[in-house]
């Protein structure tokens, strides 16, 4: 049955509507970055250009990298804007979009979110990595999709609330694992854990300017909780939604970030941009 067009909007060329990319101007391996401004950084690094596009905050670069084809896509921030990327990324290698109808062969994409967090932990230092190994989304997006529960960690999302007498008002926990061939190969050497993804910056992430919290500051009280032989590490704003559409569609992902703010110690990076350009590096020679 051919997909209507008001679920998968097209442009008059035939691309998917927010990207603006036609199938064959995506590489199969894909570096995302919530600054749209970063997507330049890491392609000055490619030994050539192919495709340089942008729709709104979505910017995308493909080229080439030591013979291996990449695009690098900005997202913009949030959730939201991750299950927009997502859905369009699957469709342009999974879905015929001159039928509109979804193709007998599956191709898995191989994804590597590359953004910035605040620590949770007091150890961690400013400008240092770290890899997620599990997300703990708070955003609720997973709950729009059906999915089986297999795909979850149930003793990680019951640690989460119950150290944090999460209220049934808010939407559910969910935790998804990371692709361990996408950590084994970037992230090998690497600090992991587990990222809480906020739906917000401020309040959503416990920080209060002239608005109270209408819930308790949690962080703290998830030092000391260990699943999985890991702690609760770091909180950004967009991994619960890449892990958890790419488990849901077969592609491969993983979120390593910089951190840039201890909300333990209350500090934050004067200058994290060198770091960043750091882990670009290494994740461009190893990918």
């Amino acid at each position: 049955m051919a997909i209507q067009s008001s679920e998968m909007p097209l442009t008059p060329e035939g691309r998917v509507y927010h990207l603006n990319l036609l199938p064959e101007e995506l590489a199969g391996n894909i570096i995302l970055v919530g600054d749209p401004s970063r997507v330049a950084t890491i392609s000055a690094f490619f030994d050539h250009i192919e495709i340089r596009k942008q729709n709104r905050e979505i910017v995308t670069h493909t080229g080439s990298f030591q013979n291996k084809r990449i695009s690098v896509i900005s997202t913009g921030m949030g959730t939201d804007n991750i299950d927009i990327v997502l859905n369009e990324l699957d469709a342009l290698v999974n879905i015929d979009l001159q039928h509109r109808t979804v193709k007998s062969r599956h191709t898995a994409l191989n994804i590597v979110r590359l953004g910035t967090c605040g620590g949770l932990l007091p150890d961690m230092e400013i400008n240092s990595f770290v890899a997620s190994q599990y997300c703990l989304g708070m955003d609720g997006l997973l709950h729009f999709y059906l999915h089986d529960k297999k795909i979850r960690n149930a003793e990680i999302e019951a640690a989460f609330a119950k150290a944090t007498q999460w209220k049934p008002s808010f939407a559910e926990p969910y935790s998804v694992k990371c692709s361990d061939t996408m950590m084994n190969k970037l992230a090998f050497d690497m600090r992991k854990g587990i990222t809480l993804t906020a739906s917000g910056f401020y309040a959503p992430q416990c920080r209060v300017l002239r608005q109270d919290l209408a819930f308790e500051d949690f962080c703290p009280k998830l030092t000391d909780i260990v699943c999985e032989n890991l702690h609760f590490t770091n909180m950004e704003m967009e991994t619960s939604a890449l892990y958890a559409l790419s488990k849901i569609m077969g592609h491969n992902a993983l979120t390593i970030c910089v951190v840039i703010a201890n909300r333990m110690q209350k500090t934050f990076a004067k200058d994290y941009h060198p770091s960043m350009e750091k882990l670009i590096e290494t994740v461009l020679t190893r990918f």
